[in-house]
């Protein structure tokens, strides 16, 4: 949108309703929370590793305890509502953002599941790996949320002329 003033919650919250059909929100409740999980999960990780903030790695019996296993539960959870939930649980939003922020912890720590080994913080691509999956979830955000966007800017640019 061009214009640079807020935009009033009911105007979102409309929009949001009225241009994506059920399957559409949930689809950019997924995309949003991916993308909001994986930020602020990049900026975790990043803290524990400078010692910095109140942040610290959890361990269990000596062993570190990655995010990609709560993402994993999460999952197995939106799974499992999938396969026996009601309808309704199953259209619920929770479960969409709940599925957006299991797939981010569990794809941020896909080069250790794939090399069974933790390579983590391995300068080699770690930087690329982070912009590439983040601009990633970025893009397909916008794309999920470009018909309210554009509904918004019709609005505004309504508004405007009238």
């Amino acid at each position: 949108m061009s214009n640079a003033l807020p935009v009033p919650a009911a105007e979102v919250r409309t929009a949001y309703h009225e241009e994506l059909n059920e399957g559409q929100r949930s689809a950019l409740l997924s995309w949003l929370s991916f993308t909001g999980t994986f930020a602020l999960t990049r900026g975790i990780t990043y803290s524990i590793r400078a010692g910095r903030g109140p942040f610290r790695n959890l361990s269990a019996g000596g062993e570190h305890l990655h995010h990609y296993l709560w993402g994993i539960g999460m999952l197995a959870g939106v799974g499992a509502i999938a396969v026996r939930g009601e309808d309704r649980h199953r259209r619920h939003p929770a479960v969409a953002v709940s599925y957006g922020a299991a797939l981010a912890l569990i794809v941020d720590e896909f080069a250790l599941l794939l090399d069974l080994k933790d390579v983590y913080w391995a300068r080699q691509g770690r930087i690329s790996v982070d912009l590439g999956v983040g601009g990633s979830a970025v893009a397909g955000s916008y794309l999920a949320a470009r018909p309210v966007l554009q509904r918004l800017a019709r609005d505004r640019a309504r508004a405007k002329a009238g």
